[in-house]
Parts: structure tokens; C-alpha cells; sequence
């Protein structure tokens, strides 16, 4: 039996890490790019005006003098007729400044007779009110790098530049398979010695929430040649999640089928709670993970170990680890590392009732695991401890 940090480690350096698609950028929210994205173009690609006013050469002006209105110019056109000196021309926001131009005046700021205009801006100072060619990028400027998280603001940002599509990374192909003859989907009728099927739905809407949908997910029951031939089918995604079986008991024929069908076995057992046997193992570059049936070490196990695999694929972080102080002492047996169902407030956490591998009443109210590691005992309010943020 390992420890939780070697578990940790060794998943890792068994992760070889994703591949990269070209995706549509209107499609790629929320994916990570594989790589720089580069500016095509200078943005602005012209001196642009800023606001509704009056485009004029500040250097041919004597401060007090009016200027003659020679014409204007909307944004989407351009001003090609020649401009004297002391003339200004009428320019609307996101128009290109004329050639020859260098300031704007906003319409606010002057007073117009017939084709004369005064300003009556003392704060007024050359360049004032124009956005320069590529002030906010230059032609072969790295705009985002690799590993960027694409939100709205940075498609729209790239959408800016003309880009259509973008290098990201892909998401993994994983399947999930369900062991257990006491199994029966919700919505079905249950009889003695039968319970409802969770743990499809707690992966499925946990990878939901990251974005991924699962290849496929099946329920079996705990026969050796159904297990092994869910196996084989599922060995052909990047990453296969199973739950239920994985113990030492009779019925627990995970471990060994998947010897069976040629998985390495990387690790089984670790030292935690709950999830004490948590498996995992590679098969090629297809990571195994096994894990118990129990719905709360499912998710536990999840978030600890499987999540941070997946963003390996994806370039992505998903929960964040924090230290945050514990609202009230605890008391505990040491001997195993803890993943305990906690609710924070502020930048404290509670630690909830209900803490067996079985229960999820406490798990759908809490918003964090805490870890407590295996030799720590007795937790005083007030001391640090560390959090895994499970909700985004």
C-alpha cells in the first residue's frame, strides 16, 4: 500500500500528456491553446479615432484660432481628399484618421459656425483622442500563449485579429465502466438486495462540468467475462474509469480482469481514506484507473487523482488547492490520509457530518474535500489545512 503523495506521483509520470486540434474559435471556449497564437495583423490597423469630434493637426494650429470644416468621415470609410492647413475634418468613433492628422477633439469640446470651429478644450494636447497603428498589437506579436484558457473576452480579443481558428488542446476519449449485479438504473424498481445506480451519474456530470462528455459509460454485472469484455472495448479511449470490484472480496474481479486483458498494474491500494483501494494502471498509453463502489470514494477519488490526469490531456487546472483555516477543532485516528467532505465560508472550512465512504447526503451540500494527512491527529480551529476546491 502507497502512500497518497507516491499515488500522486506515479499517475503523473504515467501521464504522457495531450494532443493538439485545430478547433473553430467560436467552439473553443474554455480549451486550452497548444501553442502561441501569434497577431496576423497590427491592431489598431490604422490611426483610429476614439470618440465623435473633430480630427485636426495640432501642430498647425495656433491655439486659438478656428478651423475650417473640410468634410468628415464615418467609421468604415476613408478620407482621401487633400487637407490644408487649419482644416479639420468631422470623424466618428473607430474611423481612420486622415493622413496628416494627428489629434481629435471631442465634439463636446468645441463650438461650430457654419463651416468654422472653435475649440474650447484648454487640457487639449497633441495626439489626443487617437489610437495609434498596433498600439494594442503589432503583426507577429505573441497575443496569447500556449496554455491559455480561452474565455469570451480572449475569442472575442482573437476574433479582433480575423483568426478563425485556433491550436488547442483535445479532450480525452474516456469510458466508463460500472461493475455490480446489485445495480438498477434510476427509474426502475428495486428489489431486496438491489440499490440505485449513482456512480455513472456522479462521473458523468463531474466530467460534464469540465466539459468532457465520457465515450461511453455501461453498467455490468460482477462476472469475469462480462468485466473482461467491457475492458476490451473500452481500450481503445485515453483514459478508462472503472468502479466497483476493486478489493480483495470474492466478487471483486476488477484487479484481475484487467491483468487478464493485459493492464500493467501500476498501483493497488493506497493509504486514505475513503478509497483505501483506489487501482491504477496503464495499458499502452490508456491510463486505468479502478476504483471502490462506494458513490463518495468514487468522487473523492475523482477529483483527487483522476481530474488532474484529465487536465494533463487538456493543458488545464480545474479545482484549486488552497490552505484555509479549519472553523472548528477535529479530532481523529491517524494512520491514514483523510478526504474529508467540507463547506467553506470566506477563507475558512467546516468539515461536515456524515463522513462514511457510503454516504452522500454531506457530499452534495459540501464545496471542497479537505485533506488530512495520515499522521495528523488533532486539528485545533484556526490551523491551516489543506482544501481541494471541488465546484467551479
Amino acid at each position: 500500500m502507497i502512500s497518497v503523495s507516491e499515488a500522486r506521483k506515479l499517475i503523473d509520470e504515467n501521464c504522457k500528456g495531450g494532443r493538439s486540434e485545430v478547433m473553430r474559435l467560436i467552439d473553443a471556449l474554455d480549451r486550452a491553446l497548444s501553442d502561441d497564437v501569434v497577431s496576423p495583423m497590427d491592431t489598431p490597423p490604422f490611426h483610429q479615432s476614439a470618440v465623435d469630434g473633430y480630427a485636426f493637426s495640432f501642430k498647425d494650429w495656433d491655439g486659438k484660432s478656428k478651423l475650417e470644416v473640410a468634410g468628415e468621415v464615418q467609421a468604415g470609410n476613408v478620407f482621401t481628399a487633400e487637407i490644408k492647413p487649419r482644416q479639420a475634418i468631422r470623424i466618428f468613433t473607430g474611423a481612420p484618421v486622415p493622413a496628416g492628422l494627428d489629434t481629435v477633439v471631442m465634439q463636446e469640446k468645441i463650438e461650430v459656425q457654419g463651416d468654422q470651429m472653435t475649440i474650447k478644450d484648454p487640457l487639449l494636447v497633441a495626439g489626443a483622442n487617437v489610437r495609434l497603428q498596433g498600439s494594442q498589437t503589432k503583426i507577429g506579436d505573441v497575443v496569447l500563449k500556449k496554455s491559455h484558457r480561452l474565455t469570451p473576452a480572449s475569442i472575442s480579443f482573437l476574433a479582433s485579429l480575423g483568426i478563425t481558428e485556433v491550436p488547442v488542446f483535445a479532450h480525452p476519449h474516456i469510458r466508463i465502466i460500472v461493475t455490480g449485479k446489485e445495480l438498477v438504473a434510476p427509474g426502475g424498481t428495486i428489489k431486496e438486495g438491489q440499490i440505485f445506480e449513482s456512480n455513472s451519474f456522479a462521473l458523468k456530470t463531474a466530467l460534464k462540468a469540465m466539459g468532457i462528455s465520457p465515450v461511453s459509460a455501461e453498467i455490468v454485472e460482477d462476472d469475469e467475462v462480462l468485466i473482461m469484455e467491457a475492458i476490451t472495448r473500452a481500450l481503445d479511449s485515453d483514459i478508462v474509469i472503472l468502479t466497483g470490484g476493486a478489493s480483495v472480496g470474492l466478487y471483486d474481479l476488477v484487479p484481475s480482469s484487467l491483468a487478464k486483458c493485459g493492464v500493467k498494474e501500476i498501483f493497488h491500494k493506497v493509504k486514505q481514506k475513503p478509497g483505501k483501494p483506489f487501482y491504477f494502471g496503464t495499458y499502452g498509453d490508456v491510463l486505468v484507473f479502478a476504483l471502490p463502489g462506494n458513490p463518495a470514494a468514487v468522487l473523492s477519488c475523482f477529483y483527487e487523482y483522476i481530474t488532474p490526469a484529465i487536465g494533463k490531456f487538456t493543458g488545464r487546472q480545474y479545482h484549486k488547492r488552497l490552505k484555509m483555516i479549519l472553523a472548528h477543532d477535529f479530532q481523529r485516528k491517524p494512520g491514514l490520509t483523510q478526504f474529508m467532505k467540507g463547506k467553506t465560508k470566506a477563507n475558512t472550512v467546516f468539515i461536515l457530518d456524515h463522513q462514511e465512504s457510503y454516504l452522500m447526503n454531506s457530499f452534495a451540500h459540501a464545496d471542497a474535500l479537505v485533506e488530512l494527512e495520515e499522521d495528523r491527529e488533532v486539528i485545533l480551529k484556526g490551523d491551516l489545512v489543506n482544501v481541494l476546491m471541488i465546484l467551479f
